[in-house]
């Protein structure tokens, strides 16, 4: 199965005990080597694993008028 997602597996087989600074620390580095595209590609990955995607689903288009009273 080679898709996007396969990207953002987790590998269960790599495991390391560590403090919460240093955690920190490792993922602002990781963050900072990433180009801002893959930056948004993941942060678009976190929002369609929570809020779901269904390329099907018909969205309404959102329509503003401004009346103006006299």
């Amino acid at each position: 199965m080679n898709s996007k997602n396969d990207r953002y597996r987790i590998d269960r087989t790599a495991f390391s005990i560590t403090t919460v600074e240093d955690a920190h620390t490792t993922d602002k580095v990781f963050w900072r080597s990433t180009t801002p595209e893959e930056r948004l590609e993941a942060l678009e990955n976190l929002r369609q694993t929570i809020y779901g995607y269904d390329p099907a689903l018909a969205r309404l288009q959102r329509v503003l008028e401004v009346i103006e009273r006299k």
